[in-house]
């Protein structure tokens, strides 16, 4: 019997031992991992905001509204419509290249000549996909969620007039610059200024908040 209490009595010594290590483990990592979060935050703080800035803040362009050109009674000779073009980040799709073809599809594009292309790009933060699509096209390829994917509001122009009063309206270009015509002669007039804002990007280069406005335009 006292053979036996004395068992009983080493296992349970031997169990608080082992609870006691197990206990003084667990507090040692708590401060260590304290530790290590008091020194990133404290001593690491602008180092680390440096890092989160150059890797998610972003300047994005605001693009300029085109003025309108009428006759005498204003009927309209001229006119801007916007459209989107999408544009991307070659680094962040180059991350998931498995995705291209997929992309590719939504655009009408060759697979491997635009994974060339952005291979080629690879060191920009920007890169046209496509100039002035349908805004409900944008949507149905932004709606896959590729990574650096992203839209721009443009602006295309348009005569509803057409051939009758082209040689005097003239063109714009597809930045919307013009070219000929009215459009040339007064394109210091018609021609807005495009605007820069700062805006926080996730990682998939959506734009999740408006940090500040650098130029309105």
């Amino acid at each position: 019997m006292a053979r036996q209490s004395a068992a009983a009595q080493s296992r349970l010594s031997s169990f608080q031992s082992r609870a006691v290590f197990a206990a003084v483990c667990m507090a040692a990592g708590a401060a260590i991992l304290l530790g290590r979060a008091v020194h990133l935050q404290v001593f690491n703080k602008d180092f680390l905001n440096e890092q989160a800035n150059a890797r998610h803040l972003r300047v994005a362009q605001i693009s300029a509204h085109r003025g309108a050109i009428t006759d005498r009674s204003g009927q309209a000779l001229a006119v801007s419509t916007p459209v989107d073009s999408l544009w991307v980040e070659p680094a962040d799709m180059l991350q998931v290249p498995e995705r291209i073809p997929e992309l590719a599809a939504a655009l009408g594009q060759d697979p491997e000549r635009l994974a060339r292309r952005l291979t080629r790009n690879a060191n920009k933060q920007f890169l046209y996909l496509r100039r002035h699509m349908n805004p409900a096209d944008a949507e149905r390829v932004l709606a896959l969620q590729l990574p650096g994917v992203d839209r721009l509001r443009e602006y295309r122009r348009y005569y509803p007039a057409g051939e009758v009063t082209g040689h005097l309206v003239g063109f714009t270009d597809v930045d919307d610059a013009g070219q000929e015509g009215l459009e040339l002669e007064y394109d210091h007039w018609l021609g807005g200024r495009p605007g820069k804002r700062k805006v926080l990007k996730d990682r998939l280069g959506r734009v999740v908040e408006d940090v500040e406005a650098i130029d309105p335009g």
